[in-house]
């Protein structure tokens, strides 16, 4: 009866999927979790799932993800109730840019591809700077919600110069690796899932292509203005996603954008204060606080500050600031409380110890050549079912390394193979906090993110397992 380790995360999952009531499914195979954990007994589980919600908060990065969540809807609500989104769409077209589709799809995959410090930091940055772009031209918030998804994780572990490549050389020296730097350098080249998502995005971008569900969604758009699916609920609250300035007043794209910048040079601070000088070091989950915390606070200064172009008045009295600040955190709420239910499945699938139950199912006399790809593969199941990347790299890292020694495999590829697997998660897991988070910054329904990315998902990880294949073999 082992295999009903996998039934919590499982469950969620289809059924999410199914009804497209992603809390009711979220907390039924949280309570299925904490049934298994209490010995079959279901009231014991019902208590134990109170208890595993605030165990979410013991952990001090969970509880700066939730605060991180909740901060970023009094950012949106902030740039957007000043008027500097309004800027930005006017100071985009007066250069040709977001005219169409292919310039607003390459806008939001050049932004997503220079943000790399962290890969929630990317997903808002790119909803907030062409979400406006997107609705202009009739683009489904589905394709947004892609392109932030498509362009976070993949680019920060293609780009490791942030927390994720801090937590892989920790990962690594807990291996007693040697040089554990020029291994994850070296097996960036065989982190097929996320170079592919890179290109895939580019191409999507430049052609226009889409299938299944995607074009589905991009069809309504563009034939009956429908940006989101009738009968949809955004992960963030309408009243957020659309606030609008005052009547008569007129924003600057720099309302918009120095806020964001203040933000993304935080990311660099935070890492590099919490990491002692070395950024590689820092703590991600710090530097996001930090940082949001920080375009919240020039946002204040920047919006009371008189200016010229309004007779010498600021664009908003403290008092307004904060009305939209505490506004915008109460609309994310739905969001924030999906990442608490996110997180406390993962500890229950922990504490059921389910990815070693996977990684034990790799039975031996299975061909050496076959391991890199079936090492990929589990990581794609782990990642899917415990929606966290990291996660699978702790359980996948101290079995691929030590079987690709002992049995002369290419380290830097079957490492590779780990970083793929865990990255699939984040681009197909309804249960990830990247996808939730992109989601949210899309302002679209988060099943409807997932229905129509995982095709493209899926897509992507056949062709990195032909990859891992191939590889293997070529040895």
């Amino acid at each position: 009866m082992d295999w009903v380790v996998l039934l919590p995360p499982v469950v969620a999952i289809i059924l999410a999927l199914w009804t497209r009531q992603v809390f009711l499914s979220l907390l039924t195979g949280l309570w299925l979790g904490t049934t298994i954990l209490a010995g079959g007994n279901p009231l014991w589980g019902l208590l134990g799932l109170a208890d595993q919600l605030v165990g979410v908060f013991q952990d001090a990065g969970n509880t700066r993800v939730v605060f991180f969540c909740l901060l970023v809807g009094g950012l949106i609500a902030l740039v957007q109730g000043s008027g500097g989104v309004d800027g930005f769409v006017d100071w985009v077209r007066r250069r040709g840019w977001g005219e169409d589709r292919r310039s607003s799809e390459l806008v939001a995959w050049f932004v997503g591809m220079v943000i790399f410090v962290e890969s929630s930091i990317t997903s808002l940055t790119v909803g907030a700077i062409s979400r406006p772009l997107f609705d202009r031209v009739k683009l489904p918030r589905e394709k947004l919600a892609f392109y932030c998804d498509a362009t976070s994780a993949p680019v920060c572990m293609t780009i490791p110069l942030n927390g994720w490549g801090a937590y892989v050389l920790g990962l690594l020296a807990a291996q007693e690796v040697a040089n554990g730097v020029s291994l994850l350098v070296q097996s960036l080249l065989f982190n097929f899932i996320s170079l592919l998502a890179i290109v895939f995005a580019l191409v999507l971008a430049l052609t226009g292509w889409s299938f299944g569900p995607m074009r589905a969604a991009e069809e309504r758009a563009r034939e009956h203005g429908q940006l989101i699916r009738p009968g949809s609920t955004p992960m963030i609250a309408e009243e957020v996603a659309g606030i609008r300035p005052e009547e008569g007043q007129s924003g600057s794209a720099v309302d918009l954008l120095l806020p964001i910048a203040v933000m993304v040079f935080m990311i660099f601070v935070g890492l590099y204060v919490t990491g002692d000088g070395d950024i590689m070091a820092g703590s991600g989950s710090t530097s996001v606080l930090w940082a949001v915390s920080s375009g919240i606070i020039c946002a204040f200064v920047l919006y009371g500050l008189p200016r010229r172009s309004r007779g010498w008045k600021p664009v908003m009295t403290p008092a307004k600031v904060m009305d939209l600040v505490i506004k915008g955190c109460s609309g994310l709420v739905p969001v924030t409380l999906l990442i608490v239910l996110a997180f406390a499945l993962g500890q229950v699938s922990r504490e059921l110890e389910m990815g070693p139950y996977v990684v034990g199912l790799i039975g031996e006399g299975v061909p050496s050549w076959w391991l890199p790809a079936l090492v990929f593969l589990v990581g794609c199941f782990v990642s899917f079912t415990l929606g966290s990347s990291w996660t699978t790299y702790a359980v996948m890292v101290p079995i691929a390394l030590p079987l690709a020694e002992g049995l002369g495999l290419s380290m830097p590829l079957m490492l590779g193979a780990v970083l793929s697997g865990g990255v699939f998660g984040d681009l197909a897991s309804p249960l990830s906090d990247t996808s939730i988070i992109s989601s949210m910054s899309a302002a679209c329904d988060h099943v409807d993110h997932v229905n129509t990315q995982l095709p493209y998902a899926s897509l992507l990880a056949a062709l990195s397992a032909v990859g891992f294949l191939v590889a293997g073999f070529l040895g």
